[in-house]
């Protein structure tokens, strides 16, 4: 049993990087703080999205204009290493990508009428360190804090954009920093533990500089950006000899994420215009783990994240997903390996431009999914 419990937050992660709610690609796991003694990690990977759809153009010449594949594929790495300092503290540094965009509509013919030219790319890395206390009655607390770099761009471009057709928007670098606090209770006997964490909402000052559109001249200042907060609750029990039912529940208020500057919002008579507004996502995730032998373990697990709201953003174009997560873990003395395999089906999503809750539609995505490799390496000594 142990060797499935001290993977399973590898399961987890590994593999399961992809297209989320907003630009969430990995879910902040603090799974290595819970590794027995000291632990080191490297995780690895890449991902093959495909977000396909056609436009809402059907009197064009030409049209409807399908989008062709606009969602581009990416790599993701992590690090990790976690100390024993006393039999009852503990801690951690944790390194990983959990947020990014790279986002891509081609102009016709072989692209997007309404949409074509359109761009947004994300980059962001995360470091958290963190302490852990553990009480002698199976409780223990965590906490910490969480920097953040991030940059980004954006374009606006086709028929869709109506005035602001030809707007850019470069995102410098910037260090937000944030905090994290949590709880958890183990039952050591069963291989069970509970743990609820609470990430705090991360401030970046960026400076942006816009050109382009409506603009006259280009506009260059500082504006700050939200990354949400979030709340995850994870668990995991046995329910058999060598078996093991893990899941997790994880809320994400993304509606706080807005990216305000010179332009944006536009004051409409019918409503403020923002330039990207993305709907709260809820994720359940549910699996089992089993060892089959001394060396080799494995696990299959499932995800599901409802649809949230009647439109999405052109720059966050999936609404709601389903996926399966394959893993293997081979043990070898103080050595762990995971590889996972993901499949995703990204969920329809029709694409609105205009005021909030009042939105042109301009575009429907209805052939979306994602595959997902992942290689996690794990020492404990």
């Amino acid at each position: 049993m142990k060797r499935i419990v001290t993977g399973i937050g590898a399961l987890l992660a590994s593999a399961a990087p992809v297209l989320a709610g907003g630009i969430e690609r990995a879910p902040q796991s603090l799974a290595p703080l819970f590794e027995n003694g000291n632990y080191a990690e490297l995780s690895f990977g890449g991902v093959n999205p495909s977000v396909r759809g056609h436009d809402y153009a059907p009197g064009a010449v030409g049209g409807p204009y399908a989008t062709g594949d606009v969602a581009q594929g990416y790599g993701f790495f992590g690090l990790a290493y976690k100390h024993q300092f006393t039999p009852n503290l503990s801690g951690a540094i944790i390194v990983e990508q959990p947020f990014g965009a790279d986002i891509r509509y081609q102009a016709p013919p072989d692209g997007s009428l309404l949409l074509g030219g359109t761009l947004v790319e994300v980059n962001s890395t995360t470091y958290t360190a963190l302490l852990r206390y553990k009480f002698d009655n199976n409780f223990s607390v965590h906490g910490g804090i969480r920097g953040s770099h991030a940059d980004g761009r954006v374009g606006l471009n086709g028929a869709g954009y109506l005035t602001t057709a030809g707007y850019n928007l470069d995102i410098d670098g910037a260090w937000g920093v944030g905090w994290v606090a949590g709880v958890a209770y183990e039952m050591p006997e069963i291989a069970a533990r509970v743990s609820l964490t609470y990430n705090s909402p991360i401030e970046h000052d960026f400076d942006m500089t816009e050109t382009g559109g409506p603009l006259p001249v280009a506009f260059k200042d500082k504006y700050t950006v939200k990354t949400p907060r979030s709340w995850t609750l994870e668990g995991q029990t046995g329910i058999a000899e060598d078996t093991l039912l893990f899941g997790s529940i994880r809320w994400v208020k993304w509606s706080e994420f807005k990216v305000d500057n010179f332009l944006f919002p536009i004051a409409t008579a019918a409503g403020e215009i923002p330039l990207v507004e993305v709907e709260d996502t809820t994720t359940y995730t549910i699996g089992i783990g089993r060892k089959f032998t001394e060396n080799w373990s494995g696990s299959v697990s499932f995800l599901y994240e409802p649809k949230e709201g009647k439109t999405v953003s052109p720059l966050a174009p999936v609404n709601g997903r389903k996926a399966v997560t394959l893993a293997a873990i081979y043990t070898m003395d103080n050595i762990k390996i995971t590889t996972g395999i993901n499949y995703t089906k990204l969920g329809d999503a029709t694409l609105g431009i205009g005021p909030s809750g009042n939105t042109t539609e301009v575009a429907k995505m209805d052939d979306s999914e994602a595959w997902g490799v992942g290689v996690r390496i794990g020492y404990s000594f």
